[in-house]
């Protein structure tokens, strides 16, 4: 059964091995780059602090297929949680490993009182994270995000 870790000491070094096939790596961050984010977070002007928390998708024991990393902001009015990391290793693709860490987080978001809205966002082109968000009720709100012009989604869960 999978299950989602805590970055650690003990981990990092294999989850940064990880890696999507060659025609996906425009989007998603490299993993040791979200990892060193998420020791600082994000200041978002007008917004406040994201703190975010790093996890690696393991399955079989002790072998990650995958990364994820979200964030939170109690006191931002649109979405208080924001996906902002999601990958799966090109190896293990296909297998059910997104939809699974995507609802690990669903889960976690659902339990707190304090997150009313998810967002996540995605490069335009990448139609497989696109049908995978609006599968599990994320709703395209027509605005961009960042440099990249990334698409922004949001999940209203109250």
């Amino acid at each position: 059964m999978p299950e989602i870790r805590p970055v650690s000491k003990d981990n990092w070094r294999e989850l940064i091995k990880l890696q999507v096939r060659a025609d996906q790596k425009d989007f998603v961050a490299s993993n040791v780059k979200s990892i060193a984010e998420s020791q600082f977070g994000f200041d978002e002007p007008g917004f406040g602090h994201w703190d975010f928390h790093p996890f690696g998708i393991y399955d079989d024991g002790d072998f990650p297929v995958g990364f994820l990393m979200y964030g939170y902001n109690f006191g931002h009015p649109k979405q208080q949680a924001f996906i902002s990391r999601l990958m799966v290793d090109e190896k293990f693709q296909r297998k059910g490993y997104g939809r699974f860490g995507m609802q690990k987080m669903l889960e976690i978001f659902r339990a707190d009182e304090l997150i009313r809205a998810v967002g996540i966002s995605y490069e335009p082109g990448n139609e497989v994270a696109r049908k995978l968000y609006a599968s599990l009720g994320f709703v395209e709100t027509g605005e961009v995000l960042g440099d990249d012009s990334e698409t922004l989604a949001v999940l209203k869960l109250r």
